[in-house]
């Protein structure tokens, strides 16, 4: 093989070998770039799926809360209930012992 030739095969098998790492770093590159796509994706559906889950702990203590709140007012409720029935059956007995204050202070100052 003549000299020529054999410069012109090694210029083309270092073509070649330059032509195989771009190709290499380019699907490196391609690679990168779509890990970096997908791993933004799995954050944004992470991100998604937290403020779900937190929409709805929210909604769910929200309806605890409420529930709470609603066996409260009905506990004071009942015992409202319950005081007034008590005064109403002292009602009459107030009554008599401040008539009977009353006399007991008019007759001392007369």
């Amino acid at each position: 093989m003549a000299r020529p030739e054999v410069l012109d095969r090694i210029k083309e098998a270092e073509q070649d070998a330059d032509d195989i790492v771009a190709e290499a770093e380019q699907d490196r590159e391609d690679r990168i770039a779509e890990a970096r796509r997908e791993a933004e994706e799995i954050r944004e559906n992470a991100r998604n799926e937290a403020a779900e889950l937190k929409e709805e702990r929210l909604a769910a203590a929200r309806e605890e809360i409420q529930a709470e709140v609603e066996a409260i007012l009905e506990e004071g409720e009942t015992e409202r209930e319950r005081l007034r029935n008590r005064a109403a059956e002292r009602e009459s007995e107030v009554v008599e012992d401040v008539l009977e204050r009353f006399t007991e202070a008019v007759h001392a100052q007369a």
